[in-house]
C-alpha cells in the first residue's frame, strides 16, 4: 500500500485547473456535455487514516455552460435548475474509503434543488506534484451517474419517433486539482 501521510493537510480546489461537468443524452442520439464554471471546494486529507478525510463543494448553478446560450438559459430556468430559487448545488462527504493505491470512494450528500441524496463517487488518484509556483497539488478524477428526476429536475419533451429529448440519467464528471493550504 502506498504511504499517503505526506498528503495530509487541507486543500482548496483550484477552479482554474479543475472541471465539474456532466453528460446527458440529447434526442436519444447524441450526448451533450457541459460544466459549471464557478465553484468552491475544500478537501481535508488525513494520509495516515484516509477514512478521516473529507470534502465539501459548492457549485453556482448559474454558471452552467454547455456552449449554447439558448440551452444554457433553459437549463437555468425553473424547468431545470431554477437558479433564482436554488443558486447552489452542494456536496458534503460523509465517509471516505481507500479502495487501493489509486482509488478512493467518497460517499456524501449531494443536494440539488433542496433534495439531498447520498451518492458514492469512485475517484482515481492522479498524483501529487509541486507546480512551478511552489504550490503543492493533488489530483483526482471521478464520475457518478444520477437520475435527475430524483432531484426534481423533471422537464422533458417527447420525440415524434419515440423516446424523449433529454435523458433522465446524467453522468457527473469530476476532474479535480487541489492546492495545499499553508498550515
Amino acid at each position: 500500500m502506498t504511504d499517503f501521510t505526506a498528503l495530509t493537510g487541507q486543500y482548496t480546489i483550484d477552479p482554474e485547473h479543475s472541471r465539474l461537468g456532466f453528460v446527458a443524452r440529447h434526442a436519444m442520439v447524441t450526448k451533450v456535455r457541459g460544466s459549471f464554471n464557478a465553484f468552491t471546494g475544500i478537501i481535508n486529507v488525513d494520509g495516515a487514516n484516509p477514512e478521516n478525510s473529507s470534502a465539501q463543494v459548492a457549485i453556482e448553478t448559474g454558471s452552467i455552460d454547455t456552449r449554447n446560450e439558448q440551452r444554457d438559459g433553459h437549463l437555468r430556468a425553473n424547468d431545470f435548475l431554477d437558479i433564482e430559487k436554488y443558486p447552489e448545488i452542494t456536496f458534503a462527504s460523509t465517509s471516505v474509503k481507500l479502495v487501493d493505491d489509486s482509488t478512493v470512494e467518497v460517499t456524501g450528500d449531494l443536494t440539488i434543488k433542496d433534495v439531498t441524496k447520498s451518492i458514492t463517487i469512485p475517484f482515481e488518484y492522479g498524483g501529487a506534484a509541486t507546480d512551478p509556483f511552489g504550490n503543492f497539488r493533488i489530483g483526482f478524477e471521478g464520475a457518478h451517474t444520477i437520475d435527475r428526476k430524483d432531484y426534481n429536475v423533471t422537464w422533458n419533451a417527447a420525440l415524434e419517433a419515440g423516446g424523449v429529448l433529454v435523458s433522465d440519467k446524467v453522468t457527473l464528471e469530476f476532474e479535480v486539482s487541489a492546492v495545499k493550504n499553508a498550515s
